[in-house]
């Protein structure tokens, strides 16, 4: 009983912990408007500000995971919601552009720890991993989508400070609760799994690893390239269905990333359900041709076929997640999702130049697509390398989730 109620404990501290993580990293580019009137500072100027955050976002991740893997995920959650809780906070409190920059850089480096730590942890305490961590994404784009309309209203209706104290106090707040949990025995520090699997070959190891690699940095920089092409591709092609301002294009497109977040708890089911490789292997395969067609469209259609786009790309990520931790060793599973944070973010990175080249050069997005619809053909050719996994059971999923399916 105390098992259960830890693992559900667990699974929610962490789904919020995204949440968290997102919102709390995403506040500045709405509040930074304000700041333009109020501190008399050029945008460009206070933008500057959140550079050494974003970069410790991301390279905070490695030494976040390793820490977790040799002290403790649950006492790095509890780092991480106090931590980053207090950063807001004192970013909320400065006085000088110094101490902005501070305490965004503070913020990016405590937030660091969630994605290789929390994710890590929740695998740890999940009895269905693939329903864990669909939900799990839920809770992540609902920060992504709740951070800018929270950080606008609270700096409309009390002050820019709000923006960061509120959300800091609550953040604070929660990790004091989970601290006492913890304390308190509620929640055990385990080092083990609640649904063990059986250890892969470190044959399989090194394999898996190798090819994931790939996948990946391919599914990183198709996921960012969609996502910078969209708005401009919808202004070019919806032939004045979305309205000629900004607003109707931004509002098709969270629409669109809104519910495909959703969509993971498909993903999720998936993953629990079918062989991993397979589920995987099909969310690319799917990919390549719908950026083919999305390529000549125009209209409504567009808008139906990049939701599309959108979905696939969403609904592998417990998979992939579910295959990198059923391939790496668990004492080091941390650092394991701290290396692909890393990865997605660096390869990520380079979206913004090969759009931005693609489109200078052919002044639209059909090679751009050609070459996203060719980067998931080498996703799928390298997932079927991938170690043929069993089935459902056979991965520590009780029998009552998912029927027994057979190794692809």
């Amino acid at each position: 009983m105390l098992t259960d109620r830890s693992a559900r404990l667990s699974l929610g501290f962490s789904c919020v912990g995204h949440s968290f993580s997102h919102v709390l990293t995403l506040l500045y580019p709405t509040v930074v408007l304000v700041l333009e009137h109020e501190w008399g500072m050029p945008y460009d100027q206070l933008l500057a500000l959140a550079l050494a955050g974003s970069v410790l976002f991301g390279v905070g991740a490695l030494p976040a995971g390793w820490l977790g893997d040799r002290w403790s995920a649950a006492g790095m959650m509890v780092v991480f919601f106090l931590g980053s809780g207090a950063s807001a906070i004192y970013t909320g409190l400065a006085n000088t552009p110094f101490e902005l920059g501070l305490g965004l850089a503070l913020t990016g480096l405590f937030a660091s720890i969630y994605h290789p730590v929390g994710i890590a942890w929740l695998v740890q305490n999940a009895k269905n991993r693939g329903k864990a961590l669909g939900l799990n994404g839920v809770f992540g784009s609902l920060g992504v989508g709740l951070a800018s309309l929270l950080a606008g209203a609270l700096a409309d209706l009390i002050s820019w400070r709000a923006a960061f104290i509120v959300p800091g106090v609550v953040c604070f707040a929660i990790g004091l609760a989970m601290m006492l949990l913890v304390r308190g025995g509620t929640m055990m520090r385990s080092k083990a799994d609640i649904t063990p699997e059986a250890d892969a070959s470190r044959a399989d190891m090194w394999r898996a690893f190798i090819i994931l690699s790939v996948t990946m940095a391919a599914a990183g920089l198709i996921y960012q390239c969609t996502s910078l092409a969209l708005p401009k591709l919808f202004e070019e092609r919806s032939h004045g269905l979305l309205g000629h301002g900004a607003m109707g294009v931004g509002a098709v497109v969270s629409v669109i990333y809104l519910l495909s977040g959703a969509c993971q708890l498909l993903g999720g089911h998936l993953a629990d359900r079918y062989p991993l490789r397979m589920v995987y292997i099909a969310t690319f395969a799917l990919q390549a041709p719908l950026f083919l067609i999305a390529a000549d469209l125009g209209g409504a259609a567009i808008a139906g076929t990049a939701a599309l786009l959108v979905v696939t790309q969403t609904l592998g990520i417990p998979a992939e997640s579910s295959l990198l931790a059923r391939y790496s060793p668990a004492k080091w599973r941390s650092t394991a999702f701290g290396a692909k944070f890393v990865l997605s973010i660096g390869v990520s990175a380079a979206g913004v130049p090969l759009v931005s080249f693609i489109y200078a050069f052919t002044g639209g997005f059909d090679w751009l697509f050609a070459t996203m619809a060719g980067l998931a053909g080498v996703a799928v050719a390298a997932a079927l390398m991938l170690p043929r996994d069993g089935s459902a059971s056979d991965r520590g999923v009780p029998a009552s989730i998912g029927r027994p399916a057979e190794a692809d």
